[in-house]
């Protein structure tokens, strides 16, 4: 709790997005998926609602984070490691809850999941070596267009499912194409602290 009050406001912000995630499965999975239906054409339940409510405040954490500590000049290493880690919990555990309720595809999640354990030991590589690499511009891209996604798939499409438009498969797959990218990325720049033992 003492290290908790030490943090500076945007790392508190950041363990918070963390302490949601529990929350958040807990709500996807023990509130009926059909309790609530506030949409007939779409299917939107009630429980869909909530978690998408919860994620929109986890994801907006997200946005103050970084922005408070950019115009205070709060950055940190810690805020550095952990930021991302967050997102990638939040996002991926959301994802996974969407595939196991067939309401996401099962292979773009699993590219992405791939992805991110892949650049997480990138990280660890470049850590161990001293060096703390913050989200690139294209990572950043990758999680905007992942959170779009997610917000459309946990809303069942609405409302572009009255146009039966497909927008929120396009969007993951326009997430997992990012993220595929910005993996390459991250692995162009980080390689070297992974291949120079070989």
């Amino acid at each position: 709790m003492n290290t908790f009050k030490q943090m500076n406001l945007p790392n508190k912000l950041t363990v918070l997005r963390i302490l949601m995630v529990p929350i958040v499965v807990a709500c996807y999975l023990y509130i009926p998926k059909d309790w609530l239906v506030l949409d007939e054409t779409s299917g939107l339940s009630g429980r869909n609602l909530v978690v998408f409510v919860l994620f929109a405040i986890a994801s907006l954490t997200d946005m103050l984070d970084g922005q408070i500590a950019r115009k205070n000049n709060l950055i940190t290493s810690f805020g550095k490691f952990l930021d991302p880690i967050a997102d990638k919990m939040l996002v991926n555990t959301i994802l996974i809850l969407l595939v196991s309720t067939h309401e996401a595809n099962v292979i773009a999640v699993l590219l992405m999941t791939a992805r991110d354990l892949l650049v997480d030991g990138l990280r660890f590589a470049a850590a161990s070596e001293g060096s703390v690499v913050s989200a690139g511009f294209s990572g950043k891209v990758k999680t905007v267009l992942q959170m779009i996604a997610i917000c459309l798939l946990l809303l069942c499409n609405w409302p572009f499912c009255y146009l039966h438009f497909p927008m929120a498969d396009l969007m993951l797959w326009a997430a997992t194409a990012a993220s595929l990218y910005s993996g390459w990325i991250y692995f162009q720049k980080l390689k070297k602290y992974v291949l120079k033992s070989m």
